[in-house]
């Protein structure tokens, strides 16, 4: 689950931007959730797929059923979730395993060591009536357990029951009461889902590593929220620390960035650590005399408890640290009592401290874990390889064989501590991811729990930092393009630079000195003034639109008047012929007038006629001319028709010639490489004949100075034979 851990995932780049490699780096793995759940939360959900993904063969093979209530570690929070597909995301599950290639056979053997940590945890103990020992009540779980993880069933019960301890120099086995056994099982259940949770996390890095050089990565960073429960323990206090410095990171990081702006820009600001407004919860955790540090003196002590812890830390710190607090005598008798509370910057957190050294020390039952080594099947013997005798040997307050104390809180410090400083050595972008309700609905906002995140996610506290500088800044062009409406005259006409005109358009806007700062190119702005900016502008834009909107409406009245008057003037002509002709209508002379009048017009008719024969010749005439023009152009057409084909022929030939002088090229590079090689060769042999004739030069020498020697000797022998 992503929730119950904190993952970082590094995806490799090599110089050209290709992608070499990918790993996973896990953080803050809750295991104490396989033991011990909420009741509206879930444990892993792989017990769920598990029982309820896998086909019946499957599950007779590991020995489990599909009931999620039948098993103990399961039974304390929500089994069934309804948008949660348990049998769907099982198969996905195995899908993204063979993707990174495991094999059936290592799924298979993952699957059943988790089946034995269900079956170890439904182990019931049953007390002793004659001493303070106890004994198993119904052996069948341990039994598939120890088939599970190929171990001796015998052995195993005997490791609970009555672990072999070292007194003095000798051995000696000791009863084990049922509170021990069952918190050693709760240990075992811890240890085993870890250590398989980093052997699959190792097994996708091994994947996903390359030999390729790695020159730079992308990493993605999933880690748990700020945690505040009714009732919050040594995780929580953990996530919570984590939480804190990387809300630390953040502080620092986002007004570093403000800050480098506001240089750039030239404006003087005096430089401010916002990192440190969270450094003294921080110190009250991890620093010295700190709950860490108190905490690991504890877990020296030999007879240390969870309340000398609390008490160490309470006389330390009450009245002392401004981020330590006493809780109220309510809240410590409640029915979750809270031990002391920690200020954080998401709120004020109440921690309990029960089992806390325990949880820091992180015991394991030596005689388990050796016999865990010693398993029938190889990976889970691998999950045991360390010598975790000799570590929890250690824990428990002294050195053995050079093993050095690690406690959790040590772990997990250092582990941070890395965190940090990988992303130190990065360009950070920050995503918050805000939860809008708890039913898992969409479109339903709850208010107080969004603004809860918000305060727990550090955006609020982000919010606060920036409110402290000029968190709006604008370019000089779009501070005068938008806000010049304000003050129209200020600004001359004709060419201004921006500056210039933003700092006259400032001071006829009437801003204080300390709401604004001029950069080189931006005007920056305290926070609210473009609030207020806004609103004059939005009153100004809204009197010029009133403006406008009357000038239209008046134009548009007023020509609707003229079309009245218009109208008016028509119906008054209208009228006055109408009474003119029922005046006519029955007049002699104007009933002659009627019927001539059309009779008229044909004295005009030649006339007409004339006109219209001039206008036919002349549209001759033109058509004639058009009917020359399109035989000149169509000559014209039929000729660059004729060239075209031409020039495609040229043009085919061309390219058949350049096709073959390509081809040409080709045979003559393919003579030219195969001479290149015949050269070569021949250079070659000519080099090896040179040595052979170096070696025998120097051979030929070598035997003429022999020769030279051994005349020389003939010499000597001859004269000594002579005298």
């Amino acid at each position: 689950n992503p929730s119950r851990f904190g993952k970082f995932i590094r995806i490799h780049f090599g110089a050209q931007g290709k992608i070499h490699s990918a790993d996973i780096e896990r953080y803050l793995l809750e295991k104490a959730r396989v033991t011990y759940q909420n009741p509206d939360e879930r444990s892993f959900h792989i017990f769920y797929q598990l029982l309820r993904g896998m086909t019946p063969t499957e599950l007779q093979e590991c020995l489990l059923t599909n009931q999620p209530n039948n098993y103990t570690l399961l039974s304390n929070g929500e089994c069934i979730v309804d948008s949660l597909n348990d049998p769907e995301l099982f198969q996905e599950t195995k899908q993204c395993m063979s993707v990174l290639k495991f094999s059936p056979e290592m799924q298979m053997k993952i699957f059943k060591f988790t089946a034995g940590i269900l079956h170890l945890g439904n182990t019931t103990l049953k007390a002793n009536k004659r001493d303070e020992g106890c004994t198993i009540d119904d052996s069948q779980w341990i039994d598939k357990a120890c088939h599970m993880f190929g171990v001796n069933a015998v052995e195993m019960t005997k490791a609970l029951i009555k672990p072999r301890i070292k007194v003095g120099s000798e051995y000696v086995h000791k009863g084990q009461n049922a509170d021990q056994v069952k918190y050693s099982i709760s240990a075992l259940c811890k240890s085993i889902f870890e250590k398989l949770f980093q052997y699959v996390v190792q097994l996708c890095n091994e994947t996903l590593e390359t030999k390729l050089r790695k020159n730079f990565f992308i990493g993605v960073l999933d880690i748990a929220g700020f945690e505040i429960f009714d009732f919050n323990s040594f995780e929580q206090l953990c996530i919570n620390l984590t939480n804190e410095k990387i809300q630390q990171f953040f502080n620092t990081h986002m007004f570093t960035l403000e800050q480098e702006e506001y240089r750039k820009e030239g404006i003087k600001w005096d430089f401010i650590d916002f990192g440190l407004d969270l450094e003294p919860t921080i110190e009250l955790i991890e620093r010295n005399m700190g709950v860490f540090a108190v905490m690991d003196e504890e877990c020296i002590m030999p007879k240390a408890t969870d309340h000398t812890f609390l008490d160490k830390l309470c006389q330390a710190h009450t009245n002392k640290h401004p981020k330590f607090a006493k809780p109220s005598a309510k809240s410590q008798l409640g029915p979750v009592p809270v031990h002391f509370q920690v200020i954080h910057y998401a709120g004020v957190v109440g921690y309990n401290v029960d089992g806390w050294l325990d949880k820091n020390k992180d015991p394991l039952n030596e005689n388990v874990v050796e016999l865990f080594v010693k398993s029938k099947e190889p990976i889970f013997s691998k999950l045991f390889e360390a010598p975790e005798a000799v570590v929890s040997a250690s824990r428990t307050g002294g050195r053995k064989k050079g093993a050095s104390f690690q406690t959790v809180a040590m772990i997990h410090k250092a582990a941070v501590e890395h965190l940090l400083t990988t992303l130190r050595s990065t360009t950070p972008h920050f995503i918050r991811c805000i939860l809008p309700n708890m039913k898992k609905k969409s479109g339903v906002i709850e208010a107080d729990l969004v603004l809860e995140q918000l305060k727990c996610n550090g955006v609020l506290e982000g919010i606060r930092i920036v409110r402290k500088g000029f968190p709006n800044r604008l370019m000089y062009q779009e501070f005068r393009q938008r806000y010049s409406i304000l003050a129209p005259k200020a600004i001359p006409s004709g060419f201004m630079d921006g500056m210039k005109a933003t700092q006259l358009l400032v001071e006829a806007l009437n801003l204080e000195e300390n709401e604004y700062r001029m950069g080189h190119s931006k005007i920056f702005l305290r926070c609210g003034v473009v609030g207020a900016l806004e609103n004059k502008r939005d009153e100004r834009v809204k009197e010029v639109l009133i403006g406008f909107q009357t000038l239209a409406r008046g134009w548009l009245a007023r020509k609707r008047y003229k079309r009245l008057l218009d109208l008016r003037i028509g119906v008054i002509v209208a009228q006055r012929n109408t009474r003119q002709y029922f005046v006519l209508r029955k007049w002699q002379w104007w009933r002659l007038f009627t019927k001539v009048k059309p009779l008229l017009s044909v004295t005009r008719q030649e006339d007409e006629f004339k006109e219209k024969e001039k206008e036919m010749e002349k549209m001759k005439k033109i058509a004639d001319e058009h009917k020359v023009q399109v035989e000149d152009l169509s000559g014209k057409v039929a000729q660059l028709q004729a060239e075209n084909k031409e020039v495609r022929d040229a043009l085919q030939k061309e390219s058949q010639a350049a096709v073959e002088a390509e081809e040409q090229c080709t045979k003559l590079d393919t003579m030219k490489q195969k001479l290149e090689d015949e050269v070569t060769t021949l250079m070659d042999q000519m080099e090896e004949e040179q040595d052979n004739n170096f070696r025998i030069s120097a051979q030929k020498r070598a035997l003429e100075a022999e020769i030279s020697e051994v005349k020389a000797n003939t010499e000597m022998l001859t004269s000594s034979l002579k005298s």
